[in-house]
Order: C-alpha cells, then structure tokens, then sequence
C-alpha cells in the first residue's frame, strides 16, 4: 500500500471514525433505525407459541382421552381414520411399531416421533386442516391424549394437563441423539497473506452449449378443470372434508349453483367462511393461477349438474 493511500485512511478516520463507531455502539444498544415499532406483549405473545419438549410454553389446561375421542371423530378421522390409520393421502398417526428398520418403515406418532410436545404443537399450529388454530387449549390437550392413547401409551382414563406433560415419553424418543460435535469457530488469519498477483487460477468450468430442444411429437397439453381437480381439490372434494360439496352431489350444490358462477369462483379463489365449513383460498394451493381455480370450479359445478 502506498504512502498516500495510507495517508487518506489516516486522515479518514480521524474526520469519521469517532461518529461511525459512535453510530455503530447506538445501533447495538437499541437504537430504532427510523421505521417499525416495538412490539408489545400481547403482540408478542401471539407470536411465541411454541412449546419445548420439557413442556415449557405450554399454555394452563388439561384434556382426557374420553374428551378428546369425541373430539377426533368430529375434526380429525375423516383425514387420520377412527383408529389413526390415516385416509387416502393423510398420513397415519397410530401404528407402526418395529419397522423403522424395514425397507418401508410406518413412521407414526408412536413409532417415530420423539416428544409428546411435537404432537401438541403440531395440532395447536395447524390443525384441523381447513381451520387452522380454531382449537381452545382444552381441545388440544383432549386431542394429542386421545392420539396418544390410539399408540397405547396412555390409559384409556388418561387426563393430559401441563403439569403431567413432560411425564409421557415416545418410544422411539432413545433414537434421537443430539449432534455431540463441538462448535468451533475459526481464528481470520491477517498474517503471511499470499500476494493477489501470483494467486492462479488451477480449473475452471467451461459454460456448455445450450442444447437444442427435442421436436415434440404432439404439444403439450395445458391443464384443465378436471386435472386441477384431481391435483388440488380432490383431495377435500371428493370425500366432503371441512363441508367441502362433492362433485354429483346435487344436494350439496343445489343452493350454491345458485349464486351463480362468479360467485363460486371469488370464493374458491379468495377464500370463503360458510356455514358447514371453511374455503382456504385456492384451496390451500397458492401456485394454481386464478384461471386454473376458475377451470376447476367450472368442472365441478359442470359435473354436479
């Protein structure tokens, strides 16, 4: 470096640096940046639900396996099944004990999963799936002991509560291991540096020509109302899930036919609170475009009539 540059650094910070680094120490303790707000405690609270496998987190309340089965058959068996076997392409929540080392394993609550807390968070979160965090704290508690007890871990007299939490361990909880190695933290090195001018390059990847594209035999085909229905709503449609109409069920499309077309298709594409159910916008398939909703909408009212 040469004496003259040496000198403009010199001379840099001793005009700046004393209101730089004083700009950098009132950054660090807490100064606002001109934008946003400090977040209050009920703002925060809304936020900080999750719960920690020793159960901390956890909000006052207790639910029992008796409670919690009434619960199930009303929010949860028509996706996990009666007996948490799961449905069509919800996964199951009960079973599958010993096969973690078959070539298939059956990963379930009580086959797989490590802590009763990822249960109870899992639920709180995010279900029912078409009404998310609609469940009271109680409900919750009923609901993660009757999964429980579906894994035969708990009685069928079982009362889950914050105080008893941490008590209900997972079988499979010993096969979690936590990571055992060290953080380490390399030191910068600023001595015996390399000079820039005899760092080579050794190897390098050649930009490969863009290959040219193969002549299709026939176009392809743009996805209709009947694709997007089988790829998206199906999945509720087809078994009525969270009052979802069925296709060819004219008692379920009868009063809603009757809205009309633009109607049905705002809904589907915006999101909808009916009586029987919830409507998430798109379905919960943020990437459909409106016009493929549209399509769909329009296959399942065409085939209900």
């Amino acid at each position: 470096m040469s004496s003259f540059h040496r000198t403009l650094i010199v001379l840099f910070v001793a005009l700046f640096g004393g209101d730089m680094f004083a700009s950098v120490s009132s950054a660090d303790d807490g100064a606002d940046y001109g934008y946003g707000k400090t977040a209050t405690s009920e703002e925060i609270s809304g936020w900080d639900i999750d719960v920690r496998p020793d159960g901390k987190g956890l909000p006052p309340g207790a639910g029992s396996v008796e409670d919690g089965e009434y619960l199930y058959e009303d929010k949860c068996a028509e996706c996990h099944g009666s007996f948490g076997e799961g449905n069509n392409q919800f996964p199951a929540l009960a079973g599958g004990e010993g096969t973690l080392t078959d070539k298939r394993p059956h990963r379930t609550v009580g086959s797989y999963w490590p802590h009763t807390s990822t249960l109870w968070d899992y639920i709180n979160r995010a279900m029912p799936y078409a009404q998310p965090e609609s469940l009271s704290d109680t409900e919750v508690y009923a609901i993660t002991a009757y999964v429980l007890f579906l894994n035969d871990l708990v009685a069928d007299d079982f009362v889950l509560s914050r105080e008893n939490f941490s008590t209900v361990d997972l079988p499979n909880k010993p096969n979690f291991v936590p990571d055992s190695r060290p953080d380490t933290y390399n030191v910068r090195c600023m001595k015996d540096c390399k000079e820039p001018g005899s760092i080579h390059v050794v190897t390098s990847i050649e930009r490969q020509p863009a290959q040219a594209v193969i002549a299709q035999s026939e176009p392809l085909r743009v996805p209709v109302g009947e694709d997007i229905y089988r790829q998206a709503c199906g999945l509720c449609h087809d078994n009525g899930l969270a009052g979802a109409p069925k296709p060819r069920d004219d008692r379920d499309w009868s009063g809603r036919v009757d809205q009309g077309m633009q109607v049905l298709v705002r809904h589907a594409i915006e999101g909808f609170q009916g009586e029987t159910g919830t409507m998430l916008p798109k379905g919960g398939f943020s990437h459909l475009s409106d016009e493929e909703v549209k399509s769909a909408v329009v296959y399942m009212v065409g085939e209900s009539l």
